[in-house]
């Protein structure tokens, strides 16, 4: 598999190295037209020798070579970008990371525009194959905690970290936190409740990082902190935590699902899985490290991107179809539109408000 990387950000370089080290995977061309990435990517990317770089994604296509493209540029371009990759390059395969786009009416366009496209799509929401998490999946989806009712991600972390240009401490290029970061865990929360979000109910502010930043005049408009529940159509209920001043914190990432029947854990970066069963009480909860001896590269990601680029190429080398859609990437954008909506209006937020024509 010959890929293409578009944006060379520190996504891409993760891409590049995940890439690397797959065998009969190679990186043969980026863009991006920002020099200095360019520069680090070439350095620093672990891509072989004869590497092609372009500061225009538009060369990089015009120039062929490429069985797939990985797109990690700036959420705010995604739709500009993959609607160029799909006129131009019919039979390309593509992951995009997340988010799809920033808005829901940008999503839908993108998704018309891939209706007749002939390669795989592969939307890159690489949280479900962090090993724990996968392990949490598998336990909920095989009845460990029975019928699932109600799920609780926390997330307690460092801020944003420092972009080109600083174009993630802006929400009108990123979506807004609860899209940007957070579509991850909505995405999550579908999949494991094997459900439908119906309604968001959000509060959130901006309370305490980028406040002393400016640029061109303008103090950044990030949210840093939010509570988001979401209800599904399954009758169950989801809860996001996210702070994202919490350094001083011994797990990052803590998923909890609980059913009629037990409950299923995982902790990141710790990589425990907890389950427990009603019937056994506190005593009877077991705990197991989760590894997955088939991780070449952990990256910054608990190895998850590397296990993602594996099912992406063997879809794109089997015809197969992908195993996450661009129509999971309008979801989880839809749910953070609701979000920020129910913060900024004080009030619940349907998704048939938000998916509506005219609701974004």
């Amino acid at each position: 598999m010959r890929y293409g990387i578009i944006g060379a950000g520190m996504m891409g370089i993760e891409h590049m190295w995940n890439i690397a080290a797959i065998e009969g995977s190679d990186v043969v061309a980026i863009a991006d037209p920002h020099e200095p990435s360019r520069q680090i990517a070439v350095d620093h990317g672990r891509a072989p020798a004869g590497l092609a770089v372009f500061d225009s994604y538009h060369d990089l296509l015009a120039a062929g070579g490429c069985d797939a493209v990985v797109i990690a540029t700036p959420n705010h371009t995604h739709h500009d970008v993959l609607l160029d990759v799909l006129a131009r390059a019919p039979d390309l395969h593509i992951l995009v990371e997340k988010p799809l786009c920033t808005t829901v009416a940008d999503c839908r366009a993108v998704m018309a525009a891939a209706a007749a496209h002939r390669g795989v799509i592969w939307m890159g929401l690489e949280y479900r194959y962090m090993p724990p998490v996968q392990r949490l999946i598998r336990a909920v989806h095989d009845g460990a905690a029975g019928r699932p009712r109600m799920m609780t991600i926390r997330e307690h972390r460092f801020p944003f970290l420092v972009k080109v240009d600083n174009w993630n401490r802006f929400s009108r290029n990123t979506g807004g936190t609860l899209v940007e970061k957070c579509c991850h865990f909505f995405d999550l929360m579908a999949h494991v409740l094997q459900a439908e979000p119906v309604r968001v109910l959000a509060s959130g502010g901006q309370d305490v990082n980028h406040l002393d930043e400016v640029y061109d005049g303008e103090v950044p408009d990030i949210l840093d902190n939010a509570f988001v529940i979401v209800d599904f159509d399954s009758g169950a209920r989801a809860l996001l935590d996210l702070c994202m001043f919490a350094e001083g914190s011994l797990e990052q990432e803590e998923l909890s699902v609980v059913g009629d029947e037990g409950k299923v854990e995982a902790f990141l970066p710790s990589a425990e899985l907890r389950q427990g069963r009603r019937t056994a009480g506190r005593l009877g909860v077991q705990r197991e490290t989760v590894e997955d001896p088939g991780v070449a590269f952990e990256g910054f990601h608990h190895g998850s991107s590397y296990l993602e680029h594996l099912d992406f190429i063997a879809a794109a080398t089997s015809g197969g179809a992908p195993g996450v859609t661009l129509a999971d990437g309008l979801r989880s954008v839809a749910v953070g539109v609701a979000a920020h909506r129910s913060i900024d209006e004080g009030r619940p937020v349907t998704l048939a408000e938000v998916l509506a024509p005219t609701g974004a």
